[in-house]
């Protein structure tokens, strides 16, 4: 029998290497400081699951994962169908399309933090474009003083800043369809619903499905952004998981609770996505069997 090569293996050592640095180690010592109760660099006490039990009483934790579910939920609801339908209507080919991808693209290539300074400002009353056409349309605004004008703003920040990258992956999927579809509707006289329904849509699952799970993720720890806009407030009413943890970790120092709640977070995360994974796999399947059928 001959051996097999396994010399391939230390192609992705490098890879192996980058992380056990970036992932691995900062996990082991999140995991270090969960269990333990650091009451100074030298002295250190060990305290099994405390902090997950306290961690999971916070009420504090409760509103913000509330929060969080509806951020994100919200953000699904309304960048998908508006992404799917700018890819839509998008040239397919030629100097337009270019043109038009280059300008879709030029929200995903500003930095977080500059977004959220660019929405502070855009939302001033006095010098804000935003803030300023409401006030002279006599609407009351105030992204630092309303709870709900906060929230309304920092969602539309998000749908502005990352619909295009749904767009951009919708495109993509629809530039991969064969010509071949198309002209067999034309000439079973396929409505463009129709075309839509049964020709698009089933090709674009795939990258739905990639968008959707990077949008979940993305905007489930979305801190930058409503942290530069609004610091969280006011009151809590923009205060999300990531910048709770953040509170914890740094502002109050309660870095055996801070760890505990991050791993809390992490697998939520995990979890959360391989539910949606496995629910979007169903749906696909039941699809192509009922189109097979």
């Amino acid at each position: 029998m001959k051996p097999v090569n396994q010399k391939a293996w230390w192609l992705i050592l490098p890879v192996v290497v980058c992380v056990a640095f970036s992932a691995i180690l900062p996990l082991m010592t999140v995991v270090n400081y969960s269990v333990q109760d650091i009451i100074s660099p030298e002295r250190r006490v060990f305290v099994g699951t405390e902090w997950f039990k306290a961690v999971m009483r916070d009420e504090e934790l409760h509103a913000a994962l509330w929060r969080q579910m509806v951020y994100s939920c919200s953000v699904l609801l309304i960048e998908i169908p508006l992404g799917i339908a700018l890819a839509l209507s998008m040239p397919a080919q030629g100097r337009r399309a270019s043109v038009v991808l280059v300008l879709v693209a030029i929200s995903l290539l500003i930095p977080w933090n500059v977004v959220g300074t660019i929405w502070q400002i855009y939302g001033r009353t006095d010098i804000g474009l935003l803030g300023a056409a409401l006030a002279r349309l006599g609407i009351d605004y105030s992204y630092t003083g309303s709870a709900r004008d906060a929230w309304v703003t920092v969602l539309v920040m998000d749908i502005w800043h990352w619909t295009p990258l749904v767009a951009l992956l919708c495109y993509a999927g629809l530039r991969s369809i064969p010509d071949a579809y198309y002209q067999a509707a034309r000439i079973d006289g396929a409505s463009r619903l129709a075309v839509f329904r049964y020709i698009q849509l089933p090709k674009l699952r795939g990258v739905l499905m990639i968008a959707v799970l990077l949008r979940f993720m993305d905007s489930f720890m979305i801190y930058t952004e409503p942290f530069v806009l609004t610091g969280g407030g006011p009151g809590n009413a923009t205060t999300f998981l990531s910048q709770y943890l953040t509170q914890k970790a740094v502002g109050q120092f309660d870095l055996g609770p801070a760890a505990a709640f991050s791993l809390i977070y992490f697998l939520i995360i995990l979890l959360l996505c391989f539910v949606l994974y496995n629910w979007m796999q169903r749906v696909g399947t039941s699809d192509r069997e009922a189109s097979h059928g």
